[in-house]
């Protein structure tokens, strides 16, 4: 993926349209506003009067089709798309969604954003009883599933392999008549439906897709259901009662884009809040405050307006260097730091400075970002950090799956504040961060899922759970 300051990675981002004479073209400009989701693979998969036709592959969506030809073909006017990053599978083209599934009586694609966590369970029953797999992504396992199931009525089947399958997921169903999408019973991942001038019906994992592609939102998909889209109009079903809403915190603190809504709450808005609460816990003197681009731009907003400190740009983003992924030595990323940010020497220089980020995951970024505003001239560096220490794995669609991974894992503050250089380290509290976001619900932690922050997780995590255990005992320096 283009190289981020921080190794953390949302799973992807889907994206579909029924009715639509340039359903494929659409499809691009909604994907491509959801290409923060996933850089390594993107695909589309359309429907011409009942014929699919995909083309997929490496890289970005603008590469994917940098032949016009390549969308050209995609004829029809309904189609769905994806943007990957993996957590689960290979980064191989075999992986690279929508799947195209055909059989003898009928065919279908298939585009998920999430993570299962009974993926080998399911695989090892499903392989014993026949089941040959094309690819190693566990989205492949729902179209399975609902091969394999005896229910009389397709929607019976696919409502049968939704509540088969555990863990965060956002899926897109497009049948030679119907668009379905359907959400995980906690609704870890986003996703929202809108309403096009022309009548076209859309769906995407963020409403941002919604304003390039000239879309009216209508509503968010909820906990448990199952939306059927096709010449009729839409209808909304449930495919279980056993619903709680948990959002993925992490999307309003990182991944979302800030011009996103989620379950009603603007991203930036949140961002901003979060950073005005972090102000009011924030404990030290200082002079500035600089926010590490892009994401934590809107956090370090709200810390300044609430402590009333100048918010400074003392920090560039080079937004043209070379397209590159994660890179797997320390060496390497600490080089990718240098190349994607710089410090202003004239903005930080002889002054306190408060870096606002809104996470650490290794510690690796933070302590470079540090060393660069110190050698730029700052007598201070105070590291905020708009969300709570993480210290746990996800298993719902975040490529955070083990605590040896993770600086706050295996540090105290102390320890950490020490390992990156700062003068002082300040995190959001999670009641902070609750609060901040503030859905309007009475479920448990405000709606939304904290686990990585307090290791209480909304639902059993199956496949992991013995890995997980053994984690908790391991120790790694980052020192």
């Amino acid at each position: 993926m283009t190289y981020e300051v921080k190794s953390l990675n949302e799973e992807c981002g889907v994206f579909g349209i029924w009715g639509h004479p340039q359903a494929a073209q659409v499809t691009y400009f909604g994907l491509h506003s959801l290409q923060h989701r996933g850089q390594e693979g993107a695909g589309i998969l359309t429907n011409d009067a009942g014929k699919l036709i995909r083309h997929r592959d490496t890289g970005l969506i603008s590469e994917v089709f940098k032949n016009p030809a390549n969308l050209e073909k995609l004829t029809g006017q309904a189609a769905i798309g994806h943007v990957r990053y993996a957590t689960a599978g290979e980064a191989s083209i075999d992986n690279i969604q929508p799947f195209h599934f055909k059989f003898y009586d009928m065919e279908f694609g298939l585009a998920h954003n999430g993570n299962l966590t009974n993926t080998k369970t399911l695989k090892k029953e499903l392989e014993h009883n026949g089941a040959i797999f094309s690819s190693s992504s566990d989205t492949e396992i729902l179209a399975h599933l609902i091969r394999c199931s005896h229910n009389p009525s397709f929607m019976g089947k696919v409502k049968e392999a939704l509540n088969t399958v555990k863990g965060g997921f956002a899926y897109l169903l497009m049948m030679e008549d119907k668009l379905i999408a359907a959400l995980d019973p906690n609704g870890f991942r986003p996703l929202s439906i809108g309403k096009m001038a022309n009548g076209a019906i859309v769906v995407s994992s963020e409403t941002c897709a919604f304003e390039v592609v000239g879309a009216e939102w209508i509503r968010d998909v909820k906990p448990g259901e199952v939306v059927i889209i096709d010449n009729s109009g839409i209808q909304y079903d449930t495919y279980t009662t056993n619903t709680q809403l948990a959002i993925c915190s992490m999307e309003y603190i990182y991944f979302a884009r800030p011009d996103s809504n989620i379950h009603g709450v603007n991203v930036h808005t949140a961002r901003k809040r979060m950073g005005a609460q972090l102000a009011r816990e924030f404990k030290y003197e200082a002079d500035i405050v600089v926010g590490v681009p892009n994401s934590s731009l809107s956090a370090a907003m709200g810390f300044a307006e609430e402590s009333g400190l100048p918010n400074e740009m003392g920090l560039i983003k080079n937004q043209y260097t070379q397209r590159t992924f994660i890179q797997p030595t320390q060496e390497l990323r600490e080089q990718g730091v240098r190349m994607k940010l710089s410090a202003v020497s004239g903005v930080v220089k002889g002054k306190r400075v408060v870096m606002i980020d809104d996470s650490i995951v290794r510690g690796t970024t933070s302590r470079r970002i540090v060393q660069l505003l110190k050698e730029a001239g700052a007598t201070e560096v105070h590291v905020a950090i708009a969300s709570p220490p993480l210290k746990y794995p996800c298993f719902y669609g975040i490529d955070i799956q083990t605590r040896r991974e993770l600086i706050a894992a295996n540090h105290s503050v102390e320890e950490t504040r020490q390992i990156i250089g700062a003068d002082s380290l300040t995190y959001l509290s999670i009641d902070g961060l609750i609060d901040s976001i503030g859905l309007e619900t009475n479920a448990p932690n405000g709606g939304l899922c904290v686990a990585y922050f307090d290791g209480e997780y909304p639902t059993p995590i199956y496949d992991y759970e013995k890995d997980y255990r053994r984690s908790l005992d391991e120790k790694v320096s980052f020192y």
